[in-house]
Formats: C-alpha cells, structure tokens, sequence
C-alpha cells in the first residue's frame, strides 16, 4: 500500500456526501461507464487508480495502449492505462440493485447533488477523467481543458466552475474532430483555477501526482516565459 493510500479516508457508503466519493464520481463521470451489471472507470494514474480502489474496491488492470488526441486524430500517443471493474453481485452494484441506485438517472445523466459540499474534489475527478492541462508554448500560457463526447455532461462541469469560489471564464462549447465536445477555462484565469484545484490535496490524498506534476511544470514554464 503506498502513502497516499494509508491517508485516504473511505467512507461506508460509496454514494454519500464526502471528499472521496466526489472524487470517484467525477472520475466515473469524466472516464468511467455506469451500467446494471457494473461499473468501469479507466485512468492513466497508477496511484489514482489505486486510490480510486480504495475507494470503491473492484478489480484494477494494466495495459498499455495507443490513443488518438480528441483534438486531432491523425496524432497518436502511447501511455498506461489502468481500469477498475466492479461488478454486480448478490449485494448489488456498490450495495444498490442496478445502476439506477447510483447518481445517475435513466437516460445516462449524473447527478451529484449529494456531493455538492466538495465540489473541489468532484472537479479534480472530473478533470483527471477527461480533462488536459498543457504549457501552450505559442503564447507562454497555462491551457486546461475538458472533452467529452456528452455534451450534457460538459455543461454540467460548466456550472460547476462557474460556481467555485476562484473567477474561472470560460469560452464556448465545440465540437473536436473525433465528435465529441470541449471547452476551456480562459488562460488568464487557468493558473488560478488550476491551483485552487490541487490546493491541499495531499491531505486527502485524492488526486493523481502525475497529473498534479504536469500543473506544476506548466506553471513554471509559464512563469519563465514571462521572464
């Protein structure tokens, strides 16, 4: 078991109102597919999938694979991949009977009411799910990003940014070349908003370093370009 892991405080019930089932949801919502007989929710974090376990328990696998970029197709790039299963059985999915017992209702949509106290953590999760942070070495600045391929879900991440307690912009939703959609938080406010974000994550231990390292080198180089 690594360090994060011993910090990780799990709540009995994977559906209440706490840090940790925020963070998984939003991992669910941004990568993960919820249906009767399971649940799946993929990163490319070791120590958040093995967070995420703890969480939820399930089952976690490794593989690597070749991934198109959502922004443009003809690029591929290689990484690890790490899924956690979890399947229903006699106590149900996560001790409910089917998928209509977790937060998400007929139709596919999440429903995070219950988590809306942490909302910084359901944001990181969703962020680690399908969002990107990157230096944009054109203009020196700080680039974060979310894309999915349902657009309803994005607009849901909207309003949780619009409702954080850091000024974050945001431009319009789009459409990416492989179908989906995106949008970004507006430069200038990226490096507060990113901040906010990992701020004293390591108390929980809910975030995933790699991604948390790619924040802070962004920042640096942006930091450095104004130089």
């Amino acid at each position: 078991m690594s360090e994060t892991e011993h910090q990780i405080e799990v709540p009995a019930d994977p559906l209440a109102g706490h840090p940790a089932t925020a963070y998984l949801w939003g991992h669910i919502a941004g990568s993960g597919d919820v249906a009767d007989n399971g649940l799946e929710v993929v990163t490319n974090d070791e120590e958040s999938a093995r967070v995420l376990a703890a969480i939820a328990g399930g089952d976690l696998e490794h593989e690597t694979t070749s991934r198109e970029y959502a922004h443009d197709t003809s690029i591929t790039r290689t990484e690890d991949e790490y899924t956690l299963s979890i399947g229903g059985d006699e106590s149900g999915l996560l001790g409910r009977n089917g998928a209509l017992g977790l937060p998400v209702d007929g139709r596919g949509n999440y429903r995070f009411g219950a988590f809306s106290s942490h909302d910084r953590e359901l944001l990181r999760g969703l962020l680690e799910g399908c969002g990107t942070i990157c230096f944009k070495s054109s203009s020196g600045t700080v680039g974060i990003s979310f894309v999915h391929g349902d657009r309803d879900l994005l607009e849901l991440v909207r309003e949780l940014i619009a409702d954080c307690p850091v000024e974050a912009p945001m431009g319009d939703l789009g459409e990416t070349s492989s179908g989906g959609y995106w949008f970004g938080v507006d430069d200038d406010a990226a490096p507060d908003f990113g901040t906010w974000l990992y701020e004293d994550c390591e108390e929980t231990g809910l975030f995933a370093p790699s991604r948390r390292r790619k924040l802070e080198r962004s920042l640096e180089q942006a930091e450095a370009y104004d130089e």
